[in-house]
């Protein structure tokens, strides 16, 4: 045993879920510990200068939908939670070879004026779920298994987001460009464009981008990460950084247990205390492709032909739907694709902390094979320079992360897997267990409240506030021992 012991609740892992968790913990009065084997609390959520002093680069993830309006997030006072939120004028922009620009901003009607034949069925379709998106991203968010608060609505998204894009890109619109924006927005699932709940997480994206307008956090995103760290020691936790665990002995004694860890890690940490049945499960569990990212630290801003695009915090970089398929469908075979979708944000265009004056920094990635050990970066600058000439000429200095950096970077991501876990059907409904309570790993307190469990990844902290509450209202004990 390290530290003095005897705390309520144990957290391993200080990401954003880790850290909901904890907190939702010490809201309800128990005392907690958080445990990490990182110098910085924040996981995913994290800055550096990772190519030149004084630009700053967000390490995982830099664009944050989830992280507003939504349960957890919504229920910190700015007082609690002091992070400025950037809202550039539009959340995303989808370039084509020929010059033009889509573009998705908070206003429909605005968005729409380009979208030609398809403007009606687009506004028919995402408007009723751009403006209930808080009672839907709750609803989406929640436990598998609940009483819907919001049950039409709900219902509602259910049978629209039931199909694979690909077959709602063809249902639902007739011009080649509206179906690439929406592959693009259906490929955040990490899945082939042909398979079932696809539409879903593009409709879901769709519906943030109206709402949200797809915000970053100024001053990098390692200003979440320390602002939620900072509440919770305000509420009276503890927080021990560098700490590794490899064993139930590496922890302080506690009556409760949450993992921000992935299955398999959980397994190498506390196998002997999970029931058979449930390391089984545990141990079936699937990672997802992996991402290769670079970061660039730039003299000019990324010169892109369609200037529309120097409106948005996020671009995609894929040209037509069956580009995007493609590319998808051998990284999730397996196989890393020769013409990559890319996700680009360019945060210094909206917060010059990240960069000396008049220079800038982007950020980009494509989803590869699990593990995969290929040098992507001529092909990931390669699609920049297609739309946006030029571009090669103006990098300064460029970071390269392929999936084993990313992992070693941070344990969580697998063979740099950024999901959690393969967002196949099984496991986007029974993610990591076959329960009607998937964050309870044992009879004796041990729960997991990482991105392995739902409502799966992103920088929302409801896996952990999810956790929290089911074990709170579950009965745990809130004596000291």
């Amino acid at each position: 045993m390290v530290g003095h012991g005897g705390y309520d609740s144990l957290v391993v892992g200080a990401g954003p879920n880790g850290l909901a968790a904890a907190i939702t913990l010490a809201r309800a009065g128990r005392s907690v510990c958080v445990v990490d084997a990182r110098r910085n609390p924040g996981g995913c959520a994290g800055s550096d200068e990772g190519t030149l002093p004084g630009y700053l680069h967000d390490t995982f993830s830099a664009v944050f939908p989830m992280a507003v309006d939504t349960p957890f997030f919504s229920g910190l006072s700015p007082e609690e939670f002091p992070v400025e939120w950037i809202v550039p004028p539009a959340a995303l922009a989808h370039p084509f070879d020929d010059g033009s620009c889509l573009l998705l901003s908070r206003s429909i009607d605005s968005s729409i004026q380009a979208f030609g034949e398809d403007a009606d069925p687009y506004a028919q379709c995402i408007r009723p779920f751009a403006e209930a998106w808080k009672e839907l991203s709750a609803e989406i968010l929640s436990p598998p298994f609940h009483v819907p608060r919001h049950p039409l609505l709900l219902m509602r998204f259910g049978l629209k987001g039931m199909w694979p894009v690909s077959v709602t890109a063809r249902r639902l619109f007739r011009t080649d460009k509206v179906r690439a924006l929406f592959a693009g927005l259906g490929a955040h699932s990490i899945m082939p464009l042909d398979h079932p709940l696809t539409s879903s997480f593009a409709l879901f994206m769709c519906a943030s981008a109206h709402q949200t307008g797809w915000p970053i956090a100024r001053g990098g995103a390692g200003t979440i990460g320390s602002a939620l760290a900072a509440h919770l020691k305000n509420l009276g936790a503890e927080i021990l950084l560098s700490h590794p665990v490899n064993s139930m002995k590496d922890i302080p004694g506690s009556r409760s247990v949450f993992f921000d860890l992935t299955p398999g890690q959980i397994l190498a940490v506390a196998r002997e205390r999970i029931p058979t049945g449930v390391s089984r499960q545990l141990a079936r569990y699937r990672s997802g492709p992996g991402a290769f990212k670079v970061d660039w630290a730039l003299d000019a801003p990324i010169p892109w032909r369609a200037g529309e695009c120097c409106r948005a915090s996020v671009v995609h970089l894929g040209g037509s739907y069956e580009e995007i398929a493609r590319s998808e469908r051998l990284a999730a075979e397996g196989s890393d694709p020769d013409v990559p979708f890319v996700i680009l944000a360019q945060p210094s265009l909206f917060d010059p902390s990240r960069a000396p004056q008049g220079k800038h920094t982007a950020w980009a990635y494509c989803h590869v094979a699990n593990g995969s050990k290929r040098d992507l970066t001529s092909r990931i600058e390669g699609q920049i320079e297609r739309f946006a000439p030029g571009f090669k000429k103006r990098i300064l200095s460029r970071r390269v992360l392929p999936p084993t950096v990313l992992q070693g970077l941070n344990a969580n991501l697998i063979g740099g897997d950024i999901a959690g876990g393969a967002n196949t059907f099984c496991q986007i409904f029974f993610r990591p267990i076959r329960s009607l309570n998937p964050y309870a790993l044992s009879r004796d307190g041990l729960y997991i409240c990482s991105s392995s469990s739902p409502p799966g990844g992103g920088v929302h902290g409801m896996c952990g506030f999810n956790a929290a509450r089911k074990a709170l209202d579950g009965g745990m004990s809130h004596r000291k021992p």
